[in-house]
């Protein structure tokens, strides 16, 4: 599975600047070729962008919508494809990069609904006597071109929920896909390349970081949407002038476990959303709160549960964990294991490495709060198990984060269903499952230190949007 792989600039495939391998984080094997754009390919694209803005803008809306829905079939007959090619460059298990690949078709068709829907609204203006006979009409108008940063753990879906929305909305875009995993970000950028488009209207250009970084600062570009670290991310903010900004950031995920919650189900669950891809998602189960009454038989569950599962090939179907990105994030988990043991964790299992860059699905209980399994984004096949008596305790536990993505409530009980809701510091509370649950239409994103503003197509549209209104004067002089 090695091939060319160009990038795509204002809908032309290009192969300047410099050749790039991608290796499969598994065994290193070359999974694919493409190039690093350099400044002359950047400009060349941001230019593009801004050329293209007013056709993009005058492209009626069944229009826009009818290229989405194109790229959205397209992808769902390519799926086989694509989940191969993304099983390659992030070693990601077979069957997860199938979903993903589905998960992207449907990011394109809900953005074509969505395009379909952008609407207005009628306001009455009398409400004070200078209001008298006048009448305001709403609507929401393209921001302008947009530059876009995706990350490696979902590199074709995260990278739709950037490219449809802008589509949707009537903006430009230009993408750096994580230099990493930028393989199926490119046949995405392909696909939208031959399906309509102004020219000028999409770019997909993996950068080295120096060059990427441009799209933070230049002013031709009205709108930055990043997905990645949170240090890198608010860094962006900083310097992003007075560009308006979407920041999908970190998370060291929580998840509360009250007595009279459905174990199995829970240890099913956590099990999936601690596990899946790794551990490598911004909402993977990490932390995990159980109440005293039902934590040794939750424990025990969960590690049976846990051992379990298949390490190993991301293309064998029956492959349940792969590796992690590289052996560099390898190691700095296990000096993390390290470092909680040693200031009083235990293993209940896992914990050790176990071929290039996997590392055994691994189990911890107690560690200290402020160790960095806890209190950091861990980003790795580790889930870490802590105790509480009242429900308010495990309520303050999950707000101490200094992150605020999602969490999970397993409960059979709707006042703490509510309670939850009401008081956890964060973007979405997801009842009786994890938190690394997610439906592409939903709003997602978080508070606190995991960010600004939310995605979903109809919630990332209304952000790549402005506001515009009409007074009219109905009275006659």
């Amino acid at each position: 599975m090695s091939g060319r792989f160009p990038f795509w600039i204002a809908g032309k495939a290009g192969q300047a600047g410099a050749p790039f391998e991608v290796r499969t984080p598994f065994d290193g094997a070359v999974v694919g070729q493409t190039w690093l754009a350099g400044d002359a390919e950047f400009d060349a694209a941001a230019d593009a962008a801004v050329a293209a803005a007013a056709s993009l803008r005058a492209m009626a809306t069944y229009e826009r919508a009818d290229v989405l829905t194109r790229v959205s079939a397209e992808l769902t007959a390519r799926k086989d494809e694509i989940a191969r090619v993304l099983a390659g460059e992030a070693g990601k298990p077979i069957k997860d990069a199938t979903v993903e690949a589905e998960r992207a078709a449907m990011t394109f068709q809900v953005a074509a609904e969505e395009a379909r829907h952008l609407r207005g609204e009628v306001i009455p203006l009398d409400l004070a006597a200078h209001g008298k006979g006048r009448l305001g009409i709403t609507r929401r108008f393209p921001i302008g071109p947009v530059a876009a940063i995706s990350p490696f753990n979902f590199p074709l879906n995260l990278s739709a929920h950037k490219l449809a929305p802008a589509i949707a909305a009537g903006n430009p875009i230009v993408l750096k896909p994580a230099t990493k995993t930028p393989l199926s970000a490119l046949l995405l950028g392909g696909m939208l390349s031959r399906a309509g488009l102004p020219a000028g209207a999409v770019s997909v250009l993996p950068m080295a970081r120096a060059t990427g970084d441009r799209l933070v600062t230049d002013e031709r570009f009205k709108l930055l949407t990043f997905t990645g670290s949170s240090a890198v991310g608010w860094d962006m903010k900083r310097r992003a002038g007075r560009k308006k900004i979407i920041l999908e950031l970190g998370g060291n995920a929580a998840v509360i476990i009250d007595d009279s919650a459905d174990l199995e189900l829970a240890v099913q669950r956590v099990t999936t959303g601690g596990f899946a891809f790794a551990g490598q998602s911004c909402i993977a189960v990490q932390r995990v709160y159980v109440h005293d009454r039902v934590f040794d038989d939750f424990a025990a569950r969960l590690t049976a549960r846990v051992e379990a599962l298949r390490v190993g090939d991301p293309l064998d179907p029956s492959t349940d964990v792969g590796p992690m990105i590289s052996e560099d994030e390898l190691a700095r988990v296990h000096t993390w294991v390290e470092e909680a043991l040693a200031a009083g964790a235990r293993i209940l299992t896992g914990g050790r490495q176990i071929g290039r860059a996997l590392y055994a699905p691994t189990v911890l209980a107690d560690a200290p709060p402020d160790s960095k399994v806890c209190a950091e984004e861990v980003f790795a096949p580790l889930v870490g198990l802590y105790r509480f008596a009242r429900m308010e305790e495990a309520l303050r536990a999950v707000n101490s984060s200094i992150y605020g993505l999602q969490a999970g409530l397993f409960t059979n009980s709707l006042d703490h269903s509510f309670r939850a809701f009401d008081e956890l510091d964060v973007g979405g509370v997801i009842v009786n499952d994890v938190p690394t649950w997610r439906i592409d239409h939903m709003p997602y994103g978080g508070v606190k230190a995991s960010g600004l503003g939310r995605e979903g197509p109809h919630y990332t549209i209304e952000e790549m949007t402005e506001l515009k209104l009409l007074v009219i004067n109905r009275q006659q002089t």
